[in-house]
Parts: structure tokens; sequence; C-alpha cells
């Protein structure tokens, strides 16, 4: 049946727009700032208020979903009689879709007409919204459930990540880079380049001097690992931690070098851009190997 439900972490990082069209339910992580918990797409905390106050040397911490609210969730769509399906957050950065899993094994232990299908994306940000776009699509053609979850078997690890950021000490507060590293880097300007393994790990891979090649860095990964792939790119995504002109640089560099024209931008939102920073630029597409 293709009639089957759709939800997601709030990492997915998708502009709430398109959530809504696509009738995705969201649950949210959430982030301390101030003392005060919002959830990760929370209206009172705008994208640019939240990276203005880190660069003004705030210093969020984060929480992810929970059993219990997952369970909630899923609770309150299975009354609809249909499969449910969750992409969830890379176990390799989160608990949250153990909690997920967590919560689904109960319930349908309880209720064993419910089917819930608790995927572990390996995806973060804009790659997950990537998987997420990917899930609608087909969804929208017509497949059904299991079309659907034997496309995301085949292809969860064809969804490229390539990352930079701006400024060391975040990942550094994410015990992702050496103290020693994050300072002789800002020092030196260096800036290093992520990608998220097969793991679902973020790895730093490689490292350029300056802001400008650390961008082009990104692209010249993309000409290396989308060849083969070039037909599934329908859709390229860049997130971007409120540095709105360099995501549109990236865009136009994609554009002249591999002539693909179909892109969504939207910010890393705040649980990730705790970890990552103001500056953080991440591009997002169909490629091998990852």
């Amino acid at each position: 049946m293709s009639d089957f439900i759709i939800t997601a972490d709030s990492t997915v990082d998708l502009p709430k727009t398109y959530l809504d069209e696509n009738c995705i339910t969201v649950m949210s992580l959430s982030y301390i700032l101030d003392g005060t918990t919002y959830e990760d797409m929370d209206e009172r905390m705008s994208r640019e208020k939240f990276y203005a106050m880190v660069r003004g040397g705030a210093m969020p911490t984060t929480s992810q979903i929970n059993p219990e609210q997952a369970y909630d969730t899923f609770k309150s769509l299975s009354v609809q009689g249909k499969d449910i399906l969750h992409i969830g957050f890379s176990s390799g950065l989160s608990g949250s879709y153990n909690s997920a899993r967590i919560a689904a094994e109960q319930l349908m232990e309880e209720d064993k007409s419910v089917h819930i299908h608790v995927i572990d994306s390996l995806c973060a940000s804009m790659g997950e919204g990537l998987l997420l776009y990917k899930v609608v699509e087909l969804r929208k053609q017509g497949k059904d459930i299991g079309e659907v979850l034997a496309w995301l078997d085949e292809n969860i690890l064809h969804v490229c990540h390539n990352f930079t950021v701006d400024d060391l000490n975040h990942l550094h507060r994410g015990g992702r880079v050496s103290k020693a590293t994050a300072i002789l880097g800002t020092m030196v300007n260096i800036k290093p380049i992520l990608h998220v393994d097969d793991a679902g790990h973020l790895i730093n891979i490689d490292k350029t001097r300056g802001r400008k090649k650390s961008l082009t860095a990104l692209v010249n990964r993309m000409a290396e690992q989308i060849r083969g792939f070039e037909d599934q790119n329908d859709m390229v995504m860049i997130s971007h931690g409120d540095c709105i002109e360099d995501a549109e640089y990236v865009k136009k560099q994609v554009e002249e070098r591999f002539g693909l024209h179909n892109f969504m931008i939207n910010h890393v939102g705040p649980v990730i851009g705790t970890h990552s920073g103001p500056g953080t630029i991440a591009l997002f597409f169909m490629g091998n190997p990852r």
C-alpha cells in the first residue's frame, strides 16, 4: 500500500513548509540555551537569533528524543491504521534512533495490528533530509512500503555528506578535534573537510587553508563521488550555519560544473548547529562512495 505515514527526526533540517506540505510528522530533538529549553524547530527562536547568540558566546546543550516521546508520537498516528515509516537521525551521532526503535517495538508488541519501520538513516542534517525527500518522491510515484524499504536498503550509503566549518572550537567542544588542533588551526586559518562515513559518524578527512578553498573542496569531492549517479541527483541540498552567501557560492559552482539546477537550501538547525557552529556549509547529493 503506497498510502503510508512518514515521520522523521527534526534533524532533517528541511523547511517547515516542505514538511507540512508533505504531511511529515516530526519528532523534535531539543536544546537548552541560556537556561531555556527549546525544540529544534521552535518558532520562539529564529535560526538567525540562535546563531547570533552562539557567535556572542552562548553555549547550548542538546538532548535526544526519548522512548516516551517516540511512543506517544507513534501511538497517536497508529489509529489511522497505516504503516508508519520513521527516518531517524544517524545512530552514529545520536541515541534518537534507538529511542524510536524501542518505542516502536513496544507499541507493536502491545498491538499486533500496528506496523512501524524505524530506519537508521546513518545521515545528518539535510543528508537525512535528502533521504526523506527521496522517500516522499517514491510515495508520490505510488510505491508501496515494501518497495520503499528496498530502495532505502540499497541507497542509504549513497547519500553523500561533505562539510566544512568556519570555527574549529565548536568541533573541539563536541570532541571531534583536540584543543591544540582547534587553537593552531584557528591561528593559521585551517578549514577542515569532513564527511559522514558508512557507520554514520562525522569524520575529518582533509583540510584546506582559507574559506573559499574549503568551499571549492566540497564541490571537488562531489565531482569524484557523483560519477555514475548523475541521473539520481534530481535534488541537491545545501545546509548552512547562517552563512547564506557561502551556500549560494557552492550552489553556483555545482550548477556550473554539473549542470544541476534543483536545489534546496536551509539553515543547519540548532541541535546540529550547536556542535558544528556558525559558518558551517554542508553539501548533500547521491554518489559513490560516501
